[in-house]
């Protein structure tokens, strides 16, 4: 007869207290390669262009290095169970994208007509604003959940964001027609970039407490559950914003990152592929309505279909009241001209693009300097980014964390396919910018916020569940063995 039942009792949560390992090691060697990587393309560009190696290549490393260590002590102390992957992700994208802006700025063309210059050490004084977020929302947001309180007042707070550029005296009609902007102390603001993560918050929490009613159908047509009429209201009221946003702002890309971000989410909790369709089918009906009537997205249509006759009526000087843009055919030549493994980094000409080229335009740098490779690495980054927050959506153990993960990723990866799609002809232009490479403040903050509350989420889905008390029965248990 013996007494040690507490024995596996006690072993088992061992077992659960140290399943599962922090990977911050594997993190900060990953970050490594996320600065080494930008500072030895910094260097290739200052040797392209100059024939030397450009004088602020140790500031550089230094300030990206400096930048990326405090990240990696921040996630190590408030955060150290969240996924390895998404710093260092974040990292060489947004290092790359510093290098390029520099590059850019090199450009005499883009000197003279004032659209470059000095925007690579303003980038880098917004990343190191952005980083600072970054360690603010993990210190604060001790639990992604609280955040679920905020349900309504996010809905509030992200109509008002959504609303500011309409305001008379902050609107700012900095984009060529598109209102999206504000101007605040000298200082240009894209609400936007805030609007959809506190979307995301909306829509998690709305979902999560409607999604059986959303879920539930009416009647099958066509191999499809109609849903119930009185459900429609939600998706309608949503579709509605969206179109409003493109009329009042004639900014296709927050409306189309608007409607499919809560259209992905819808389908996430509901598991219904009929919301898709909908979604599909009210979006494509409230663009061509839109187009129909709005002499910007006419515009912006007319430069997709035939980006060369655009280009032509550009260089020729046509006044006929409606701005004629040649970047999009601008944009294809760099891409061909890139070819497969591109030009090099530093000799391309893609200031040629002139307006919007280290911002809207900044992919198609990639493309004509790192060429077809370059161009998918990037992608696949990106790709990457949308992944982990998948997975972590996957690994959540509440609803919230799982809706909202999914809202935020789902985001990203919209954003990233209207701003490249645009770009390489693929879809209309929609003046967003592109996540950690382009150049402007909201979107680099925004979009490390963004990475903030995913390893916020993360970190509690990886966190190893608290040993369990032991049991006084446990105790007073004895095992008969023979």
């Amino acid at each position: 007869m013996s007494s040690s039942t507490n024995t596996p009792t006690h072993h088992t949560s061992t077992i659960g207290s140290i399943g599962t390992p922090s990977r911050r090691n594997t993190e900060l060697a990953l970050l490594v390669f996320a600065v080494v990587i930008p500072v030895f393309a910094y260097a290739n560009v200052g040797l392209a262009i100059d024939d030397q190696v450009p004088a602020g290549l140790l500031s550089y490393g230094l300030g990206l290095g400096l930048l990326a260590g405090v990240a990696h002590l921040a996630v190590r102390k408030f955060a150290p169970y969240a996924d390895p992957l998404l710093l260092p992700l974040a990292t060489l994208l947004n290092g790359l994208g510093l290098v390029i802006i520099w590059r850019l700025d090199q450009s005499k063309l883009l000197q003279s007509i004032k659209q470059a210059g000095s925007a690579a050490p303003r980038q880098l004084m917004y990343t190191a604003l952005a980083i600072a977020l970054f360690i603010g929302v993990l210190f604060f947001l001790k639990d992604h959940r609280v955040l679920q309180r905020y349900t309504y007042i996010s809905m509030v707070g992200a109509l008002v964001l959504l609303l500011l550029p309409l305001v008379p005296g902050l609107g700012a009609d900095l984009t060529y027609g598109a209102k999206i902007w504000i101007s605040v102390a000298g200082f240009s603001i894209q609400p936007g970039e805030f609007a959809k993560i506190v979307l995301a918050i909306f829509f998690a929490g709305y979902l999560m407490v409607k999604r059986d009613a959303l879920a539930l159908a009416s009647r099958r047509f066509m191999g499809l559950y109609l849903p119930r009429g009185r459900d429609l209201g939600p998706i309608i009221v949503v579709w509605a914003i969206s179109i409003l946003i493109l009329v009042f702002e004639t900014d296709l890309g927050t409306s189309l990152l608007f409607f499919g971000m809560f259209v992905i989410m819808l389908y996430v909790a509901t598991e219904r592929t009929s919301w898709i369709v909908f979604g599909l089918l009210m979006s494509a009906a409230g663009a061509v309505g839109v187009a129909s009537f709005e002499p910007h997205v006419q515009t912006r249509v007319k430069a997709w279909l035939d980006p060369m006759h655009e280009y032509l009526l550009s260089q020729a000087g046509v006044q006929d009241g409606v701005i004629h843009s040649e970047q999009a055919m601008q944009a294809l030549w760099a891409f061909g001209s890139g070819g497969t493994l591109g030009t090099g980094l530093g000799q391309g000409h893609s200031e040629l693009i002139r307006f919007a080229a280290n911002s809207d335009f900044i992919l198609a740098t990639f493309g004509e300097e790192l060429g077809l490779a370059g161009v998918m690495a990037i992608l696949v980054l990106y790709g990457l980014i949308v992944e982990r927050g998948i997975r972590t959506a996957l690994a959540a153990r509440d609803p919230f964390g799982k809706l909202l993960a999914v809202g935020l990723s789902g985001a990203f990866a919209l954003q990233v396919f209207v701003v490249a799609g645009g770009v390489m002809g693929l879809i209309p232009l929609t003046g967003m910018t592109m996540p950690f490479l382009a150049s402007g403040g909201s979107s680099v903050i925004a979009n490390w916020a963004l990475i903030a509350i995913l390893i916020r989420i993360s970190d509690t889905a990886r966190r190893p569940a608290p040993a369990p008390a032991p049991s006084p029965d446990a105790e007073m248990t004895q095992v008969v063995r023979p």
